[in-house]
């Protein structure tokens, strides 16, 4: 090896520490913002749901500030090097669809989409080769999102709010059976499919509760096709 091929080597190990680092630069600004809006959203455990729709107000400016992140990453990463650099913004990634689809949740009650998951967050499809939003990642927010509205349907109860929890068991109920039908062959992401179990037996324990007890209308559990069997005992 000559001096000529070492020199060009370092110059590429050179570019290449340096393309590493101002990646690493804009995750770290994606996980600033993800960071941001996680601390904003634990706030629905002890907010009123009247007073729900203001907090989802201050996240929605933070999800479109990721815009501009998105972007950087894209105009970074070289083409066709999209599960090379993957990695880096991984997890911030995972927690800004987990804040878009919890924030689409307790708006409209709905499941957000992958590619409106992407439109929320600025990423356009025109850089599939270099930055989006791998399914695996979508689908860890996903079951992030579970996760919270299981704590979430014992906290609302505890605000007065009795009705939560029986849209929050229909919801994680209809994605326990979406996930059911994925082929999921990593592990990660199964073992943590698993958790989407105790996620849906703790919900349905707390709508058991609301219903023994009579705190919600027998109309809300028929509008959601719910037939919880001590609903009709003592009547």
């Amino acid at each position: 090896m000559d001096a000529h091929d070492v020199n060009f080597l370092n110059e590429l190990l050179e570019q290449d520490v340096e393309l590493r680092e101002k990646i690493k630069v804009q995750a770290t600004d994606l996980d600033k913002k993800t960071r941001i809006m996680v601390g904003i959203l634990n706030k629905i455990h002890s907010t009123p749901s009247d007073a729900i729709p203001p907090l989802l107000d201050s996240v929605r400016p933070i999800l479109r500030g990721c815009h501009d992140t998105s972007a950087a990453i894209a105009a970074l990463v070289p083409p066709h090097q999209f599960w090379r650099w993957k990695d880096t913004w991984s997890n911030p990634l995972r927690t800004a669809v987990y804040s878009a689809a919890l924030v689409e949740f307790l708006s409209s009650g709905s499941l957000i989409s992958l590619s409106q998951t992407s439109e929320v967050l600025g990423i356009k499809e025109e850089w599939a080769d270099r930055f989006s939003i791998a399914v695996e990642d979508y689908l860890h927010g996903l079951i992030t999102l579970a996760n919270e509205l299981s704590r979430l349907a014992v906290n609302a109860v505890t605000l007065g709010d009795y009705e939560a929890p029986i849209r929050i068991s229909v919801f994680v109920k209809n994605l326990f059976a979406g996930f059911s039908m994925l082929n999921l062959k990593n592990d990660t992401l199964r073992r943590r499919f698993d958790s989407l179990k105790y996620d849906l037996k703790k919900v349905e324990e707390v709508v058991y509760d609301v219903s023994l007890r009579k705190l919600a209308e027998p109309s809300s559990f028929r509008e959601h096709n719910i037939w919880v069997e001590s609903s009709s005992e003592g009547t």
